[in-house]
């Protein structure tokens, strides 16, 4: 069926321009005849060059200020990300700043009131709290939360004072709850994080799959892009596959619909047909690949301090097609809900040597109990092809934050994580890391820490009782949020938030510091094709606000730490070329502070002042010698530098429908909103295109429950209700058997009834499958 649309694109007149915005919210606001192009920004504001903000595209944006404030944005014709267009959240990026709540002052909060204090009260009180903590407990009860939002100085300081200073690997990022599982699934494929191809495969590639990825609303800018490149050329195909039909289906010239955790089952296929057509491209599998298989039947995570580690036992070609036998596409078709002819048609698109294909995916995959084996799995099919490396044929995984990918997985804000694909549980890499940081190797440990969900789990134990949260919303987004919302308020716990606006995540908060945003500071981001981006500040911040890595900083050394960060008032140029040595000399080569200051991002590895566009390729690669062809150099102790196939099974998820709680809850995020909604609700624009929260359900769905569009039902789970309002024909609609519920509204929080299962290789969170019960309320109730 077609959906009304509520999108329409502008024309900017630069042949590629398009972008997806909300009609009403444009003529509103007048942005219908803004002018993103550089050639005529207004003279009377002065503009300056900065990444976006949002997600993790890395969309440049000029930036246009006068008298101290930011007065309009537009964007950047030069970047090569997104060549002058600007998506609708974009747009607000002034409104984001101005919100009238903004937070200025430190607070400390006294016998339950928030009462404003100096910065020095503020810090002292931070540090002596880590310090008795520390005193009573030891390093491994002392937590910092932050995020892929963190720039680059932000979370390197974070995990050098925790690490080197402090003693402790208790350094998260909320990313662990969107990118994990791609994280695992590249270093466990390739045996290096991050794609291997760039955004310019939209373009190249002639088929582009989908597999549970709204782009037209996650990465409206990305889209556009492919719609423009198909457009010019009416061949290339977008194929989407979901479980749920959204604005990226009305665009797509086929939509697959899928059974919630069918995607193992159906990439499975794929690949067994790839392989009994004699279809795969054996020359490159035999010079590149090996064949392994994991552990199977691994758990979901739902325990405390669960514990897993794969065991991979090697595999021949025979053995792997053997492997596969099960996953006929008729055998298949039952757990995908794909018929056997459309798998088919599917491994044709793959299997096709003249045929270009892109996979693309972001939290359909990631969020996921086995999300490392789905993305193991579509690997796997570009690997028994070939088609990888080279423009348009790449596996690429999109990102939803501006610095996931720059700060949280190559800074290494992760538990396990040392900069640049390093880990402390490896005795070389915390040699290294010692060297640069000047401190004794025994005094970073070998062990890992906590990570996100095990790290709530600890505070609500008591094994954590002092942590920092930087950039981030968890009182929104941790899934079964009940347990850790009651965790921050047990006796004994401290928490500490820096932030820009009142959140629920503040409301818990010991203290709360107000943060820079933005353009209220110098910084650097790195976006999803390996892009590190460089801004300088163009205004001061509000009242007292100050950057996180200064806060973090000042803390620090009244801990006694002042010898780590003994940098002048340049110290963002000194953080970033102290973080640039651990990056030399392995294939993640960064480029020096003033060449990022010159240029409009630059894709690592950048060696002799030249950026890689794609990665492990004779000829692209700086890394891969002459006669190679393809070098996986990150797994050269591993397999000789060849890449992973992987022999992973289809299982369930950890919790389905059955007769108690009947339907499949699904959570994400929807266009105007951005995550929690802390930013963009603040911008009215933004806020009156979708006010609130609500429940899609499917019409055959409604008929059945005796609902109609606009009635308000209670969602019920094993772990909590909520009370919404119901959408059957909106903007997206939900597969017969499950319904959808975005998670930006605070007001109305769905995490509440999610589970915290997560994939224990990646330990990412399944918030796209658990059981839930649908139920009518009464007049009387109402």
């Amino acid at each position: 069926m077609k959906f009304p649309r509520r999108e329409f694109l502008i024309h900017t007149g630069t042949g590629a321009s398009l972008a997806f915005l909300p009609v009403e919210w444009l003529f509103d606001t007048g942005l219908a005849h803004a002018q993103p192009a550089a050639p005529g920004l207004d003279p009377r504001l002065t503009w300056t060059k900065a990444p976006c903000r949002f997600c993790g595209v890395g969309c440049g944006v000029m930036v246009g200020v006068k008298e101290g404030k930011v007065l309009a944005v537009a964007g950047d014709e030069l970047s090569p990300v997104n060549r002058g267009l600007l998506c609708i959240k974009g747009y607000s990026l002034p409104g984001v700043l101005y919100g009238e709540d903004r937070l200025t002052h430190p607070l400390i909060r006294t016998n339950g009131t928030l009462k404003q204090a100096s910065w020095d009260e503020a810090l002292d009180l931070i540090a002596a709290r880590f310090q008795e903590t520390l005193a009573a407990h030891g390093p491994t009860a002392v937590a910092m939360y932050g995020s892929g939002q963190w720039t680059i100085s932000d979370g390197y300081v974070a995990s050098k004072w925790f690490r080197a200073g402090m003693g402790s690997n208790n350094v998260e990022a909320n990313a662990r709850l969107c990118m994990a599982s791609a994280v695992t699934g590249f270093i466990t494929s390739f045996g290096l994080d991050e794609p291997m191809g760039n955004y310019d495969d939209l373009e190249a590639a002639d088929v582009l799959v989908l597999w549970g990825n709204n782009m037209a609303e996650m990465h409206p800018v990305l889209f556009s892009r492919i719609l423009e490149s198909r457009r010019q050329r009416p061949e290339v195909r977008i194929i989407d596959i979901g479980t749920r039909r959204t604005p990226t289906t009305e665009w797509a010239d086929q939509f697959i619909p899928m059974q919630p955790q069918g995607d193992l089952a159906l990439a499975n296929a794929i690949a067994h047909v790839i392989i009994e057509s004699d279809r795969v491209n054996q020359d490159f599998v035999r010079a590149h690949t090996v064949f392994r298989r994991g552990k199977e039947n691994i758990g979901y995570g739902l325990e405390d301090n669960f514990k897993f580690e794969d065991q991979p036992t090697k595999m021949d070609f025979d053995q792997f097609r053997a492997y596969l036998a099960d996953y006929t596409p008729e055998k298949a078709a039952g757990p995908s809900g794909v018929p056997a002819e459309t798998i088919r048609q599917l491994a044709e698109v793959y299997a096709d040597p003249k045929v270009k294909v892109v996979s693309l995916w972001c939290m359909g995959m990631n969020q996921h109990v086995r999300g490392t084996w789905i993305n193991n799995l579509v690997n796997n099919l570009h690997l028994l092809t070939g088609k990888i490396g080279r423009p348009g044929n790449n596996p690429f995984s999109l990102t939803g934050q501006p610095s996931a990918c720059g700060t949280v997985r190559e800074v290494g804000t992760l538990a396990h994580r040392l900069p640049a694909d390093m880990v402390v549980t490896n005795p070389e890499h915390r040699k290294l890391a010692a060297e640069i940081w000047d401190v004794p190797v025994e005094q970073i440990p070998p062990t890992p820490g906590y990570n996100t969900v095990e790290m709530f789990r600890a505070l609500d134990r008591g094994d954590i009782r002092t942590m920092w949260i930087q950039c981030t919303n968890p009182m929104v987004t941790m899934p079964n949020l009940h347990r850790y919302r009651n965790a921050t308020e047990k006796q004994g716990r401290f928490i500490v938030v820096s932030e820009i606006y009142p959140t629920p995540t503040t409301e818990i908060a010991d203290v709360i510091l107000p943060s820079a945003l933005w353009v209220e500071r110098t910084g650097m981001f790195g976006n999803s094709e390996r892009r590190t981006q460089h801004w300088f500040k163009v205004v001061d911040p509000p009242g007292e606000a100050t950057p996180d890595v200064w806060q973090q900083m000042e803390v620090a050394r009244r801990m006694g730490y002042g010898k780590l960060f003994d940098y002048g008032q340049d110290y963002e140029r000194e953080i970033f070329e102290e973080y640039r040595r651990f990056t030399l000399g392995h294939g993640h080569d960064l480029a020096g502070y003033d060449d990022y200051v010159e240029h409009r991002g630059l894709r690592w590895p950048v060696v002799d002042g030249k950026e890689t566009p794609y990665r492990y390729v004779e000829g692209f690669d700086p890394y891969v010698p002459a006669g190679a062809g393809y070098h996986f150099y990150g797994n050269e102790k591993k397999t000789g530098g060849k890449a992973v196939i992987w022999a992973r099974p289809y299982e369930p998820p950890a919790e389905v429908p059955d007769s108690d709680y009947p339907l499949w809850l699904t959570t994400g995020r929807v266009l105007e909103h951005w995550h929690s909604g802390s930013m963009t609700r603040r911008v009215p624009q933004l806020h009156a295109a979708v006010p609130a929260a609500y429940v899609e359900l499917h019409p055959d769905d409604a008929r059945r429950l005796a609902v109609q569009a606009g009635e308000r039902v209670r969602l019920v789970t094993r772990r909590g209700q909520l009370e919404l309002n119901v959408v059957t024909e909106g903007r997206g609609q939900p597969l017969p058997g499950s319904v959808f519920v975005p998670f930006f509204d605070e007001g109305k929080l769905i995490n509440h009834l999610t589970l915290d299962a997560y994939c224990p290789i990646s330990k990412q969170p399944d918030y796209k499958k658990c059981a839930v019960r649908v139920e009518k309320i009464a007049a009387a109730e109402g």
